[in-house]
């Protein structure tokens, strides 16, 4: 290769540039979080090491003695991380540093909001941290060597963090990874041993690898003295010589760390503070978790799982495909990044780490698929961040309700998944309902129960595409005339859900949107009595009116559930919801043709003036227009929008004659 070959300027990504702004700026008041970020990526180079090393033994080229090294140098006003873990090729390189070849780049940028706190936990989210070096560097040098790859593959990157880098090939002698910051002069407060220590103790002492910095002591020069100096000399030179014992100073490795695995120690020996730098690190966060459980499982099977519930959700949380939450060890040894079989989908905003001593070292995505080992530290694992969120909801309602604010949604999932947890969901799922009309989601299915009328058998919900459609839904209005409480839901997963959970504390759960209305021993005898009464005047408008609307509806027929729309629309017992239509139409999924029921009010002033109406056209015009009007209030689109308006205006003028 000729040297013209080997060193490139390269410009760096679009995305990359807007990150380093983004970093620089967003960042600048926590300053000391660039060391806990290149110490983080160090530990994981040193854990891929390993397990890579365990096919492949050679790749240690002689020295297995993993570790991070931070120095610094004044009068060059560098700071320097280096390890010897799996290190990088010059592809490697290049896809790190200079791009962000990771999906869900779109959604993180999509995400940012402009708010510089909020965008910097984004940041840490996203996994990026080594860009914070630019925060105190005016140019940043790494060099490294992936480990198995010759000695003059080695690779110098160096970059002022501003639109390009220059890449060149150079001779390494040893694998691993060397980041060299040369700070800006307003951030010389780092190049101290006392501070660069501080810092890693606060951030970084739960690093499993030993964390080394130079430690340097004055000893004692030692000259030996000849037997006749000894005797020649007097008690008083003896005192002057001890007086003028020479010194060197000596310098020394010393680990600054604790470097143990947090997970592995006795948990009445870690402090919170402890527990949340762990969190940082492994959840890549730079806010503190809102909650963590840290548990030890003995005898036939052993385990240690410590796992965190975020305080935000992360960008890319609705990407069902992203799973980077918990990482998976064997006998402490790093083995992968996201083992999704460790936590089911509904439950992927958990981070964290579980360590096994049952599982073999070697083992792949594909054994973990079908391994009972693996399938137990799941269920385990499952059960105990549900009992954290049980307790959390009993001790600590407002910390909950942050919880179910920002992870609701994604919990919901798990009743649509299997009927593992599904009584345990239940019991933590929370509500907007009509007990208060508010939006936050504050009613769980106990407090619904609690609240029930004499006589009533159903718990009773509608869905809708937003809170306000579904506090309005014309459907509602004989429940609260009766004072019936009724669940407002509004989240598109609602739909999903409520297909998936018929029952719930041996309560029937009934939308009001679908099927014919029965409120049974709700309702009163003086009701009945009207209805039964005109039974059969209504029954002769509404098959007037299905005619009219005749190849749109499935049938017409009266209802006692409005008492001030005079239409709306409902699904047949056992047809989609219309919410459900709505959903999978908008996602461009075909579905089967199902049509509607048009509920009629035979009370409401509109039906009693076109009861009466001979001018079929007429009639006809104001069939149309209730069918439109439900079709509106539900939030679906009308087909001819038009036409609408124009028979609107023309019924209104009629009126107005």
């Amino acid at each position: 290769m000729s040297v013209e070959a080997k060193l490139e300027t390269l410009g760096f990504q679009t995305e990359v540039k807007q990150l380093l702004h983004l970093m620089i700026h967003s960042l600048y008041s926590n300053k000391e979080i660039f060391l806990r970020e290149l110490i983080s990526n160090a530990s994981d180079a040193a854990d891929k090491l390993r397990f890579e090393a365990l096919k492949n033994d050679g790749l240690y080229e002689g020295d297995s003695d993993l570790k991070i090294k931070v120095e610094f140098d004044k009068e060059l006003k560098t700071i320097t991380v280096s390890d010897n873990g799996i290190g990088m090729s010059r592809d490697d390189v290049i896809e790190h540093l200079g791009t962000i070849a990771k999906s869900g780049t779109k959604q993180f940028f999509e995400a940012l909001t402009g708010d510089e706190s909020k965008d910097s936990q984004l940041i840490g989210q996203f996994g990026v941290g080594f860009y914070s070096c630019f925060i105190i560097a005016n140019k940043v040098e790494v060099i490294t060597r992936r480990a198995g790859l010759a000695k003059d593959e080695g690779v110098r990157w160096v970059s002022e963090g501003e639109n390009d880098y220059t890449i060149e090939s150079i001779d390494r002698e040893t694998r691993g990874t060397q980041v060299v910051l040369h700070l800006r002069d307003d951030n010389e407060e780092f190049l101290n041993d006392y501070q660069l220590r501080n810092v890693i103790t606060k951030y970084s002492d739960h690093i499993s690898l030993p964390i080394i910095m130079d430690k340097e002591e004055q000893v004692e020069i030692e000259e030996e003295a000849t037997a006749d100096e000894e005797e020649g000399q007097s008690e008083e030179n003896k005192a002057e010589e001890t007086k003028e014992k020479k010194f060197k100073t000596v310098i020394s490795e010393e680990t600054v760390n604790s470097a143990t695995a947090l997970w592995a120690r006795n948990k009445k020996d870690i402090s919170d503070e402890e527990y949340n730098e762990f969190y940082k690190h492994v959840g890549h966060d730079f806010e503190e978790p809102m909650a963590h459980i840290h548990n030890r499982v003995e005898g036939k099977l052993e385990y240690t799982s410590l796992l965190y519930i975020p305080k935000r959700a992360p960008f890319d949380m609705w990407d069902r495909q992203q799973r980077h939450g918990v990482k998976l060890y064997v006998k402490r040894i790093f083995i992968m990044d996201d083992a999704e079989q460790l936590i089911p989908t509904w439950m992927r905003f958990v981070r964290g780490v579980v360590d096994s001593d049952d599982l073999p070292l070697n083992v792949s995505r594909e054994i973990l698929q079908h391994n009972k080992v693996i399938d137990s530290i799941r269920s385990g694992c499952t059960k105990k961040v549900i009992g954290l969120l049980k307790t959390m909801a009993e001790k600590e309602a407002d910390k909950y309700a942050e919880f179910w604010k920002t992870f609701g949604k994604v919990l919901k999932e798990g009743v649509v998944e299997g009927d593992d947890y599904k009584e345990d969901l239940s019991n933590l799922f929370r509500f907007s309902s009509t007990h208060d009309d508010s939006e936050d989601q504050k009613v769980s299915i106990k407090d619904y129960i609690g609240r029930m009328q004499e006589g009533q058998k159903a718990i009773y919900y509608v869905s809708a595409n937003t809170h306000a459609m579904a506090k309005n839904s014309p459907h509602l209005e004989i429940f609260k005339k009766k004072g019936i409480e009724v669940l407002l839901m509004s989240d598109p997963v609602d739909e999903w859900v409520t297909t998936h959970w018929a029952e719930v504390m041996d309560k029937p759960l009934q939308s009001v949107t679908k099927g014919e209305l029965d409120l049974g021993d709700l309702k009163d005898e003086d009701e009945k009595k009207e209805e039964d009464k005109n039974s059969e005047g209504n029954e002769k408008l509404a098959e007037r009116i299905r005619k009219v609307l005749e190849g749109k509806v499935k049938t017409v027929r009266a209802t006692s559930r409005l008492t001030t729309s005079p239409a709306c629309l409902v699904a047949d017992e056992n047809d989609m919801g219309r919410q459900m239509e709505q959903i999978l139409k908008a996602s461009g999924q075909e579905i089967p043709v199902t049509k509607p029921i048009l509920e009629i009010n035979p009370d409401h002033p509109i039906l009693k003036k076109i009861d009466g109406e001979a001018n079929e056209d007429l009639f006809a015009d104001w069939s149309q227009i209730l069918f439109d009007q439900a079709l509106l209030s539900e939030g679906s689109q009308l087909e001819d929008p038009a036409t609408f308006v124009s028979k609107l205006n023309s019924l209104i003028v009629t009126l107005a004659e």
